[in-house]
This record gives C-alpha cells, sequence and structure tokens, in this order.
C-alpha cells in the first residue's frame, strides 16, 4: 500500500489501531520443557550459580559485561543482592529441569510499555548450559511472553566486539540494526553497541521455528540437532552485521 501523506505533502508512519501499551512483565516463573526460568533469588540460587561460573576457568562469559568475574561467592552474592527482586532490570535464574540447579541468568530491561518496546540482556550462561536445548529454550520462552503480552518490538544488545553474541542473536532470529559508537565505557574501555530486533509481525513465525527447534522429534538418539535453528530463522532476518 502506498504510504500515508498529510496535507502538507509529508509521509506519515503506518496507523497502529486498537494498539494499546502491554502489561509490565510479570516476576513469575516461566515454564519450558527442558528449562524453567524463576525470579532470581540468591538463597535458592545463588551458590549453584556461581560453582556453574566458576566452571569457566579464563573467565571468558565476564569480558563482555559491565561487571565480574566473581573469585569469591561472597563476591558474587553482594552483585547478586543488587540485582535481584527489582523491575528493571528484571533478572530470572534459568534452571536445568533435570538437575534442578540454576545454571545461568538472564533480564529483561530499558521495559517501555509506552512504546511497547522490551530488551532482553545480562545473559551469563555458564558451561552448565552453553550449547543444549535449555539454553536456546530459555530465549525463547522470554521472547514468547514478551510478545504475549503485547510488545511490538524485542531488543537485543551486546559490545559489537562481541561476536558469539551477535551470532546468538541472528540465530535467534533477531535483525541488525545497526550499530551506536562510543556508546558506553565498561571497565575501563569503549563499547560500541550492536543493535538487533524483532518485532511482533515476525513473532508468528519465529514461534513456529522455535517450536518446531525443540520438538524432540528434530534430535536425534545422541542429541543432535536435524535442522538448525539457523536455517529456520534465515528468512526472517531483514538484515544481518
Amino acid at each position: 500500500m502506498p504510504p500515508e501523506v498529510n496535507a502538507l505533502g509529508q509521509i506519515l508512519g503506518f496507523r497502529v489501531d486498537g494498539w494499546t501499551p502491554p502489561a509490565w512483565p510479570p516476576l513469575e516463573a516461566m515454564e519450558g520443557r527442558t528449562c524453567r526460568l524463576e525470579p532470581l533469588d540468591l538463597g535458592r540460587h545463588g551458590a549453584a550459580l556461581h560453582n556453574a561460573n566458576l566452571l569457566d576457568t579464563e573467565h571468558r562469559n565476564w569480558t563482555y559485561l559491565p561487571y565480574g568475574p566473581f573469585a569469591r561467592f561472597e563476591e558474587y552474592a553482594g552483585w547478586l543482592s543488587s540485582v535481584a527482586g527489582k523491575d528493571d532490570p528484571q533478572f530470572h535464574a534459568i534452571v536445568d529441569r533435570t538437575t534442578g540447579e540454576a545454571v545461568g541468568i538472564a533480564s529483561y530491561l530499558r521495559i517501555d510499555p509506552a512504546a511497547g518496546s522490551i530488551e532482553v540482556g545480562h545473559i551469563n550462561y555458564s558451561p552448565r548450559l552453553q550449547r543444549t536445548i535449555a539454553a536456546t529454550e530459555a530465549m525463547y520462552l522470554m521472547m514468547r511472553r514478551a510478545f504475549q503480552l503485547g510488545y511490538r518490538r524485542y531488543e537485543w544488545k551486546c559490545n559489537a566486539l562481541n561476536a558469539p553474541s551477535r551470532a546468538a542473536a541472528q540465530r535467534l532470529g533477531l535483525s541488525y540494526e545497526g550499530v551506536f559508537r562510543q556508546a558506553r565505557v565498561d571497565k575501563g574501555r569503549n563499547r560500541d553497541t550492536a543493535w538487533y530486533a524483532a518485532i511482533d509481525t515476525e513473532w508468528p513465525a519465529l514461534d513456529r521455528a522455535f517450536q518446531r527447534w525443540l520438538d524432540p522429534a528434530n534430535f536425534d538418539e545422541p542429541g543432535r540437532q536435524r535442522v538448525s535453528l539457523s536455517e529456520l530463522t534465515a528468512a526472517m532476518l531483514v538484515s544481518r552485521g
């Protein structure tokens, strides 16, 4: 359809009829087949998370985060206590359903119901969670809640030098939107920030892609995927970078 033009000849954005700002995401658990996301809590999750993080002996996970690593549990507990239970960022622990242990964290942040925008971030997957089905299902559960609540835009931002995070965003079906130069200073170093996002009109196709990938039938007896998620989401990417 041709764009709408006002009386001054200026092109207008398309109408968003019937849309109302979504609710704030509830600080409630999200249930999956392989994992459960729970509101982050020091007593329930702190020790297991710290022990899982210690398996990252090179501290690779912490390079692009603005905090950590935490050598001692007391240090980690202090940081965790400072972020748990907040409205924004809203942190969740990712619990492995097989072991019942917390093995990673992620959060909603920059929650803006008036704009219909929400971001996922502070993602820290311990070696116990990396490259597992649960690692992907956790991201699916967070994206699903956001779009089911009525958010129009789901964002992912990362240090532009963090190649694994950039690849992960696109594997999950979030399109590249550019780099904000000199966006922050983290740990005394410049950070350029790469932006990725998915929007509500893309969600139905993304939902189907995730469900197909997560289906147990997509994995052979040794647990190898038959179809990769990247194959299923590639056609939905508006741009790559």
